[in-house]
């Protein structure tokens, strides 16, 4: 019991025994908490699809993420979730993809230019600290059209990784239910940087508070977003309600699409068939051409690189739910206030529901096997009511970049050099994922 509860504190995979890649369910005890893991689809469609609202978002994650994310989208629960999600999820909508696609292309084309210049004729390169450079690009360019070389946006990328290092997906203090009253063991690094994080955010949020007040605003996610008022409440988001928003996109819209990059790569390092496939797709259909919407959902192999990486390496490992009264689940009685936790590491590596459930396989969606488990045992960005807004903006922007990167570079795998996954903020490699990196032609 205790060794679960020592390796929580370290990492989340490590935390749950090799035999739940087969159990449909498992249950773990202590003397503050009582959790249980589901692998069963049905009982995961219960959770996340069919009655969300008896499993909030557990306290756990909220302790845990306080410092950084405060009162946002990821951590609410309620008529208060509801009336964020009906602020934010117009500025994602589908169709929106259009007016940030452009920003999406640019920061392709620097990406490209800027691992060139390093590259040179073939280096080892610790890719993930590039794919973290690449994703805050994205992100601060399409929510506030700004750059990482602007100095906030670079200042908010280096305090995050500082954040990211030092901050495990879960607390110990909150997993073993301390007393509201007891102060949380925090690490002062951790709340250091939470809150210079927040800072340079409120500068971000300040300054289009006065450009929306000109008139000046650009067209981009933070003005949507800043500017839409809940339909039911008629209210917006004040500026300590957009910093706390702010927070989750960036947390969400880059910690998320880095995780996703660089374990798509280092996969493709590891089968170079189908790193030459991506490469032969993106020649047919862009050739030396600038990237387009349309070109991008014509890529499906490469899609499907990126949804099978997602499969493999989840950036986010696991959900935590709370249910809300008293439960019966495969005969065992699941008590109000228990946590119920779905692990997609698990659930999409489960022996019992994935043929050959760990080989990379970007052709598995097309078969049976793979569309029956799409629908059922496949949840990268959650599901139901509290699926990510920002899945169809994640879905492009993974495919673009590694589209555009592997136009122009082969990714090879370094002798020695093997990867291991832990649950940080999203799911990371250990000691970072080092591949060796040469420009094509």
């Amino acid at each position: 019991m205790w060794r679960h509860v020592r390796l929580f504190r370290k990492d989340i995979i490590s935390a749950q025994p090799a035999k739940l890649y087969r159990a449909w369910m498992a249950e773990f005890r202590t003397p503050f908490f009582r959790s249980f893991l589901i692998n069963q689809p049905d009982l995961v469609k219960t959770v996340l699809k069919e009655r969300p609202d008896d499993f909030p978002k557990s306290d756990i994650v909220q302790d845990s993420l306080a410092d950084l994310l405060g009162n946002s989208v990821f951590v609410t629960n309620g008529e208060v979730w509801k009336s964020q999600r009906r602020i934010i999820d117009p500025a994602f909508e589908g169709g929106r993809l259009k007016y940030v696609f452009g920003a999406m292309a640019d920061c392709a084309v620097d990406a490209v230019a800027r691992l060139k210049a390093e590259a040179g004729l073939g280096r080892d390169i610790e890719i993930e600290a590039r794919t973290a450079h690449m994703a805050a690009d994205v992100i601060f360019r399409t929510l506030f059209s700004l750059p990482i070389t602007d100095d906030i946006a670079q200042a908010v990328f280096v305090q995050f990784r500082a954040y990211q290092r030092s901050q495990p997906l879960i607390n110990l203090a909150s997993f073993v239910r301390l007393p509201r009253w007891m102060p949380r063991l925090r690490r002062r690094t951790t709340k250091t940087t939470g809150a210079a994080i927040r800072a340079l955010i409120r500068q971000l949020v300040d300054r289009r508070m006065v450009e929306i007040a000109a008139g000046t605003a650009p067209d981009d996610l933070a003005t949507k977003i800043m500017t839409t008022v809940d339909p039911v409440t008629g209210q917006g988001f004040g500026p300590d309600e957009m910093v706390d928003q702010v927070a989750i996109f960036f947390l969400a819209g880059h910690e998320t699409s880095a995780s996703a990059l660089a374990w798509a790569l280092y996969l493709l390092a590891m089968d170079q068939g189908a790193q030459d496939r991506v490469r032969a797709e993106v020649a047919e259909v862009m050739g030396d051409r600038a990237a387009t919407l349309s070109g991008v959902k014509k890529m499906t192999f490469t899609r499907d690189v990126f949804r099978e990486t997602m499969r493999l390496y989840p950036p986010v490992p696991a959900m935590i739910r709370t249910n809300s009264c008293p439960e019966n689940f495969r005969k065992r009685v699941v008590r109000k206030g228990s946590q119920v936790l779905v692990s997609m590491w698990y659930l999409h590596r489960h022996s019992r529901l994935w043929d050959k459930p760990d080989v990379f396989d970007p052709d598995r969606f097309g078969t049976a096997n793979g569309k029956k488990c799409q629908r059922e045992a496949y949840s990268p960005f959650s599901a139901g009511p509290r699926v990510c807004p920002g899945a169809g903006f994640a879905m492009i922007e993974g495919p673009l970049l590694l589209a555009a990167l592997v136009r122009d570079f082969r990714f090879e795998l370094i002798e020695g050099e093997t990867p291991v996954p832990v649950a940080h903020l999203t799911l990371r490699a250990k000691d970072g994922i080092n591949l060796r990196v040469t420009p094509v032609g």
